[in-house]
């Protein structure tokens, strides 16, 4: 099996571990903690996010692309680890201070929660996921990960019992994050060689890691901006609405998304080689395979999701249901635009057209954040998130339509599309001959899958060698993947 195959295999049984323990703890937490809890820590952690991106810079994107282009030459790979790291070293102490400044000066109101967050803070220091991401080296770092959020998960039900164990969760959660990060160390001397790097080697990458900032910057303004926006625009209860909706939504989009973190470093080295064709034919793959995911996922959690959420979650998140709707159109916008960035724009170093587009986004976020948030709350802030993923594709397909083949794309999408809506139809008219709220969903889900399938079967067909599970069951394999 291709080292792809193998990555995206990891990645895949990751991904479906990440979609099983939320969907385990979420209703419990949901529960236990409460809206308002879960707002708190919501609005908290959003709070510390920033000073995280600030830690990191642009370091996620572009240590991932230096050490893709880096790996070939061992020494060479040493020497600019060391640089970089020292850079994030710097840049985390920063941030660490200031934060430390911010809590007590300003946040009075949530000061315990806020204070443990600074362990989540204190992770940035140590996170050096890019190096092994850029090195290729996903069962690593998946082994890893799936260990620590086996280990948390069960924390959280022995230790997490009422409202009042919102500061226990607090610290599982955050403690959980630096373990995770600290994990990674025992590994990094059989990869390189630390070099005390020179001041030089140091100040050359905070140009091209404060470019690819701004697009952090910018894609956190609609990630997490919404939540603190919630928190001081409506209540904290509406924090954790919004939350658990996003958490819901995020579980198949990280399924989704998955192709483009295994990807990333493979196109920046064909890219460095020159091997142009090779990377047009792994974008036309991941797009055909995001939308084929993406269509369905959309359609059935807009149907299943108001009588699924109060059941999962608990009645008093009905509000919760409608939210998780309408940032479920996000699957499609968000999948198509994470092949682009992962698979033409970063590892081509387009970061201008990168940048510009969630500039856009960001600004249509807050925009309509700012006019909606005080009518509509929760409803409003997931509307400005759906306009800015939808602005983010559509500037960044502009930005590639000379290069690639958008027509294609679209024929792609809109046959999907049809299928989807019509799975939609028979499986939302199911309601009036099932009156089970349980046998209902599951029903839906069944059949929803069956129709969906058997309407792109011979999608399915022409391109189940590019699977890594299902592979043989053609008996043939395409020499470039």
């Amino acid at each position: 099996m291709s080292s792809i195959k193998k990555n995206f295999s990891y990645n895949i049984i990751y991904q479906i571990l990440v979609l099983i323990l939320p969907l385990i703890t979420t209703p419990y937490v949901s529960r236990t903690v409460g809206a308002e809890g879960s707002g708190i820590y919501s609005y908290t952690y959003s709070i510390a996010n920033y000073f995280v991106l600030f830690a990191m810079l642009g370091l996620n994107n572009y240590g991932n692309r230096v050490i893709a282009k880096s790996k070939d030459d061992k020494e060479k790979l040493s020497k600019e680890f060391s640089s970089i790291y020292v850079m994030q070293l710097i840049t985390s102490s920063i941030a660490i201070i200031l934060y430390i400044a911010y809590v007590l000066i300003f946040d009075n109101k949530y000061f315990i929660n806020a204070l443990i967050q600074l362990i989540y803070l204190l992770s940035a220091c140590f996170d050096i996921n890019w190096l092994f991401f850029g090195l290729e080296k996903f069962k690593l770092t998946i082994t890893r990960n799936m260990i620590i959020k086996i280990l948390s998960a069960i924390a959280i039900f022995v230790f997490v019992k009422d409202r009042n164990d919102l500061i226990i969760y607090a610290i599982i959660m955050t403690t959980s994050t630096l373990i995770s990060q600290l994990s990674l160390w025992p590994f990094l001397k059989k990869e390189i060689k630390f070099v005390k790097p020179k001041i030089k080697d140091i100040t050359k990458h905070v140009k091209p890691n404060l470019i690819l900032f701004v697009p952090v910057i910018a894609i956190s303004i609609y990630k997490v901006m919404d939540k603190i926006m919630l928190g001081n625009m409506s209540t904290v209860e509406m924090v954790g609405y919004f939350e658990f909706a996003d958490r819901i939504t995020n579980i198949p989009l990280s399924v989704i998304t998955a192709l483009g973190t295994v990807m990333l470093p493979r196109v920046s080295n064909l890219v460095a080689r020159g091997e142009k064709d090779k990377v047009k034919f792994y974008i036309d793959k991941s797009m055909q395979f995001v939308l084929f995911l993406s269509v369905a996922m959309c359609l059935g959690i807009i149907v299943i999701s108001p009588e699924f959420v109060p059941i999962y979650l608990g009645d008093e998140y009905v509000i919760t249901g409608k939210i998780t709707q309408l940032l479920s159109i996000v699957l499609i916008f968000s999948s198509w635009a994470n092949v682009i960035r992962t698979q033409y724009l970063i590892p081509n170093e387009k970061d201008k057209s990168y940048i510009v587009s969630v500039t856009v986004g960001a600004i249509v976020n807050f925009g309509i954040n700012i006019i909606l948030i005080p009518k509509y709350e929760a409803i409003g802030a997931a509307i400005g998130t759906v306009f800015a993923e939808f602005s983010v594709m559509l500037v960044q397909t502009i930005a590639v339509a000379k290069e690639l083949d958008i027509k294609k794309y679209l024929m792609c999408f809109a046959k999907f599309l049809v299928s989807g809506i019509i799975m939609y139809i028979i499986i939302s008219n199911l309601q009036g001959f099932i009156n089970n709220r349980y046998i209902l969903i599951m029903m839906q889900i069944i059949i929803g899958v069956l129709i969906y399938f058997i309407l792109n079967c011979k999608f399915i067909w022409e391109n189940i060698q590019y699977i890594p599970v299902l592979s043989k069951i053609r008996g043939r394999k395409y020499a470039k993947w």
